[in-house]
């Protein structure tokens, strides 16, 4: 993982992230940490795949390499 990804992470700790897994699956919460591998903990987790229905999921622990895209908070 490069300098400028982790510093973009680090900056997201303790807010809201956008993550888009393989899968399609959509979901939305706190970032709370990630190593590495990009091995993530999301708290206050939704799964907002399908806008109309959308699933609490509470904390989550979410593998690497499942994830295509996290989306940090606008500066």
């Amino acid at each position: 993982m490069s300098e400028m990804t982790t510093q973009i992470l680090q900056e997201s700790l303790g807010k809201a992230v956008l993550v888009r897994l393989k899968g399609g699956k959509s979901l939305r919460g706190k970032l709370r940490g990630f190593d590495q591998h990009l091995n993530l903990v999301i708290d206050d987790t939704e799964d907002t795949t399908d806008p109309e229905n959308i699933k609490k999921l509470g904390i989550l622990i979410v593998r690497g390499d499942n994830v295509v895209i996290i989306s940090p908070p606008p500066r």
